[in-house]
């Protein structure tokens, strides 16, 4: 393209909003390093001869934001590409009014704005523009950390079949006491009757 061409589209592209005539799609893409990307430009209104020209816009800070042609499909030339691009990664084609940009192996510095511009006379139309930012690593999303529920402790009653020792608890030991003592009690009343019997029996003898 002419120098002149340039100056003219360095100083639209300055106030570019991007045109319904020249749909993009997707609007942003988020993907990981060496992977693969494919944005399409369509023209509504323009003819099919019409060229569809790729620009990009690298993502500040990188010095080199300024806007740079990419390539261009053209029907007797094939693929025209711009001035140090790497043109074993990238690959324009069209399909009847739609124009495909590819990117392979794509890096963070690749990352930026995509526009397709198609020219008229004199007016340039410009797409709304595709936002590519390339990542090392995805971002995951945090999710929300759940508080334990705290366990409800129950409290079970010793089972008198499955239980293998003898219960130790405060009322076993009363009963136990207390059995022990009507033992002590019974033993001192039935010697105390024996005693007596034999008093009883002596004094007969004697009489």
């Amino acid at each position: 393209m002419q120098p002149g061409l340039w100056l003219l589209l360095a100083a639209q592209l300055a106030g570019l909003h991007g045109s319904s005539v020249l749909q993009q799609a997707p609007g942003s893409i988020l993907v990981q390093t060496n992977q693969m990307v494919i944005m399409s430009c369509e023209a509504k209104t323009s003819p099919a001869s019409t060229r569809i020209y790729w620009l990009r816009r690298r993502q500040p800070p990188s010095p080199d934001s300024h806007h740079e042609f990419l390539a261009l499909w053209d029907s007797k030339k094939g693929i025209v590409y711009g001035q140090n691009v790497e043109q074993e990664k990238l690959t324009v084609f069209t399909d009847a009014v739609r124009s495909i940009l590819n990117l392979t192996r794509v890096k963070p510095a690749d990352s930026g704005v995509y526009f397709c511009m198609t020219i008229g006379t004199p007016e340039l139309t410009f797409g709304k523009g595709t936002q590519l930012s390339v990542v090392d690593v995805l971002p995951t999303t945090a999710r929300p950390t759940k508080k334990p529920t705290p366990k409800k402790k129950v409290c079970h009653s010793p089972n008198p079949v499955t239980q293998k020792g003898p219960s130790c608890g405060p009322l076993t030991l009363g009963l136990l006491v207390a059995g022990v003592l009507l033992l002590l009690v019974s033993l001192g009343v039935a010697i105390h009757l024996h005693c007596l019997q034999r008093r009883a029996r002596l004094r007969l003898l004697k009489q």
